[in-house]
């Protein structure tokens, strides 16, 4: 049997923010409305639809493997927005990147709060280098 996943709700206080937020820093584009979700579709046909509720929302974690040339700018349009960026999920390292695995990665918050990565190495490909050791600091991020 055959397994993939296809979509998943990301809630927010508004929708059009954080889809326009995600789509602009990776390049993609926001679907068309389908009430209540506006989606936005990865190149591997995983849907985000983004949701606007009024009730508390739990910070969620959106990891995104991205090819060399797309972390680059992606990375540009973060510094070039002023995103805060940091090189590990806790903080510990602002205004860097991580070479984790042998390639590069950074974590950054949308508009809704929730933990966004993106990297260029799957966790786990290059088992000699090692994990949240290696950072570089990005020139011009805050």
């Amino acid at each position: 049997m055959s397994v993939e996943f296809n979509h998943t709700i990301v809630l927010t206080r508004d929708r059009e923010k954080s889809a326009r937020f995600l789509a602009h820093v990776l390049d993609l584009e926001v679907g068309e409305p389908a009430e209540p979700f506006l989606p936005v579709t990865t190149a591997n046909g995983v849907t985000l639809d983004f949701a606007t509720v009024d009730t508390e929302i739990p910070v969620q974690h959106y990891a995104f493997l991205v090819s060399e040339e797309a972390f680059d700018a992606a990375l540009a349009r973060l510094v070039a927005d002023r995103v805060p960026i940091q090189a590990d999920p806790h903080g510990r390292h602002p205004r860097r990147i991580n070479r984790n695995d042998g390639g590069r990665g950074v974590y950054f918050t949308d508009p809704a709060g929730h933990a966004l990565e993106i990297f260029t190495r799957p966790y786990g490909s290059d088992p000699a280098s090692p994990l949240n050791g290696v950072t570089e600091e990005v020139p011009g991020a805050v």
